[in-house]
């Protein structure tokens, strides 16, 4: 049985940063001469058009339990090529608006946690 590309690279890194990601991301268009394409109006409306094909993966499925353990592994792989298509061009839209996506990240964790705080709830 062949192993999919997932799998492959899966077994290369372990935990990978935005950092890294941003850097092939951006060695990747250079070598290719795509980076005069990525405006961050263009960026935009290709991570749009991302979560339109991520949505349409659960469109028809009511809910879908967490896990997804009654997904093959055909559709499994397909979601995490959607995923990482998404998380792709957002990436490259933080970089080409100059702002750090990892602390920006971050700040917002820690802003919505003053937010919505804790609120302890009395035992019944």
């Amino acid at each position: 049985m062949e192993k999919s590309s997932y799998e492959c690279v899966k077994k290369a890194y372990k935990d990978v940063s935005l950092q890294e990601l941003r850097d092939r991301l951006a060695e990747f268009a250079e070598v290719r001469g795509w980076k005069q394409y990525h405006s961050p109006r263009n960026l935009l409306l290709a991570l749009v058009g991302e979560v339109g094909e991520l949505s349409e993966i659960f469109q028809w499925r009511g809910e879908v339990a967490r896990g997804l353990p009654n997904w093959s592994s055909d559709d499994k792989e397909h979601l995490e090529e959607e995923l990482s298509d998404v998380l792709l061009y957002l990436i490259q839209l933080a970089d080409v608006c100059g702002l750090d996506l990892g602390q920006a990240a971050l700040a917002k964790i820690v802003k919505n946690a003053r937010k919505y705080p804790v609120i302890n709830q009395k035992s019944s």
